[in-house]
């Protein structure tokens, strides 16, 4: 799973890096997002073919659920599964985003407790997680814009501390993973692979 991760750029940073609209956006860099909190997430809205980014909170709260509370359980979700799960069938097929971070964070457990580790790409620079989002709202009529990362199985480097990891796309993949017209499920998942331990992932 991802439970924690770092976005340590300012948010003009992320604008140059990803040609997206962050203008709007109240960020200032962290290094310890947990579950629940505001991320920034970059998508793409309707034939609009400008990247927008916007804080949505960190795990998914499906459109059609009465209990919000569900979003505490739903800060991942497996990309093997996502397409038959009712929390990420339509998300998956309709609402997919980017979610920019510059390092991640996984526990490994030993005989006294756990070892967390950081890992990044390169030497440090900025990815993006696979995401997928969705819109709630509330009996107050209020909009909850809410996002999970999806992972994976483990490649080499992360094998050994543990069994999942998020999956990191590759630049060449975000234009088809935000394109909204592409609705083709098969097709969306099979952008979901371990990222290649020659890509540097340290």
């Amino acid at each position: 799973m991802c439970g924690r991760y770092r976005l340590s750029r300012r948010k003009e940073v992320l604008a140059e890096h990803f040609g997206a609209d962050f203008e709007d956006l109240d960020w200032k860099p962290r290094y310890n997002i947990a579950p629940t909190q505001p991320v920034p997430v970059i998508r793409r809205d309707g034939k609009d073919p400008t990247l927008h980014a916007s804080l949505m909170r960190w795990g998914l709260i499906p459109s059609w659920t009465k209990d919000p509370a569900i979003g505490a359980r739903t800060i991942n979700a497996r990309s093997e599964t996502a397409a038959s799960k009712p929390s990420f069938r339509e998300p998956l097929q309709k609402r997919r985003c980017l979610i920019p971070a510059d390092g991640f964070y996984e526990w490994q457990r030993r005989v006294k407790g756990k070892q967390p580790f950081c890992f990044e790409v390169g030497d440090g620079g900025i990815f993006a997680f696979a995401g997928l989002w969705d819109r709630w709202r509330g009996p107050d009529g209020q909009a909850v814009e809410s996002c999970t990362i999806l992972t994976t199985t483990p490649n080499l480097l992360l094998a050994d501390v543990h069994d999942r990891m998020p999956v990191i796309l590759a630049p060449a993949h975000y234009g088809r993973w935000l394109d909204p017209s592409m609705q083709d499920v098969a097709i969306a998942v099979g952008l979901l692979r371990p990222f290649d331990s020659n890509d540097e992932l340290v």
